[in-house]
């Protein structure tokens, strides 16, 4: 590993760190600074971190991309279907039969890039 500019080894971060980070900066409230300080990082990669999850947002999901999955346990006795919680916490159950398609319109609909 090469050493940082404050002598520290440089860390190298997954997709999904860096997502949860952009994330947490994005839900937070606090400034730029206060955050970066916060979890140890520079402005400028926590600026090129947006940036790549913009461009990815911007690319739209292609067959190949991966999702963070919670399985519940709960649920009502004979109830069957699919629950989506949406980034800003906005939540879409569908039952048994439904619609792919409109589905989708309706997420993209709810979480523009």
């Amino acid at each position: 590993m090469s050493e940082g500019l404050v002598g520290r080894p440089r860390r190298r971060r997954s997709r999904a760190e860096v997502e949860q980070l952009v994330v947490e900066y994005e839900t937070t409230g606090m400034s730029r600074i206060e955050f970066c300080q916060k979890h140890g990082l520079a402005l400028s990669t926590l600026a090129r971190y947006q940036r790549r999850r913009k461009q990815v947002q911007e690319e739209g999901a292609g067959p190949s991309r991966w999702l963070a999955v919670e399985l519940s346990g709960a649920h009502p006795a004979g109830a069957s279907g699919l629950a989506v919680v949406l980034t800003g916490g906005r939540r879409i159950e569908v039952g048994r039969g439904f619609d792919a398609q409109t589905l989708q319109q309706l997420v993209s609909l709810l979480e523009p890039a």
